[in-house]
């Protein structure tokens, strides 16, 4: 098996609904995301999936989150903007468009140098 990743990142607002302490207060954090797919072979030139690719169709989502209250945004008005979330949504936004490609295989969104949550589906 082979995986590929690349690393990129935003910067948002959110606050948690219902969550007792600080994090339930308007806040931003400077997300770094971590997009691995993985497929079982290499293509005909030898790799997973254009690195350059994979960085587009990344941007592409966190473009849509970059710079915005999270809680305005459709995928978020009633469910938490939370790491897991987040993460939960850029592999459901991008999952579809792998049809026939490398899969997804994690996304990784940390919320500073210390903290970080991974959807795997």
């Amino acid at each position: 098996m082979f995986r590929a990743k690349v690393v990129q990142s935003f910067s948002a607002a959110h606050s948690l609904r219902g969550y007792q302490g600080d994090c339930e207060r308007l806040h931003g954090h400077n997300y770094r995301v971590e997009l691995a797919v993985e497929a079982p072979g290499l293509d005909e030139v030898g790799i997973v999936m254009d690195f350059r690719d994979l960085k587009g169709r990344l941007k592409g989502v966190l473009d849509t989150l970059d710079h915005a209250y999270l809680n305005d945004l459709e995928p978020f008005r009633t469910v938490n903007p939370s790491a897991e979330n987040i993460a939960r949504h850029i592999y459901e936004t991008l999952s579809g468009s792998m049809q026939g490609e490398a899969r997804i295989s994690e996304v990784t969104v940390w919320e500073n140098d210390a903290c970080c949550v991974t959807y795997t589906p």
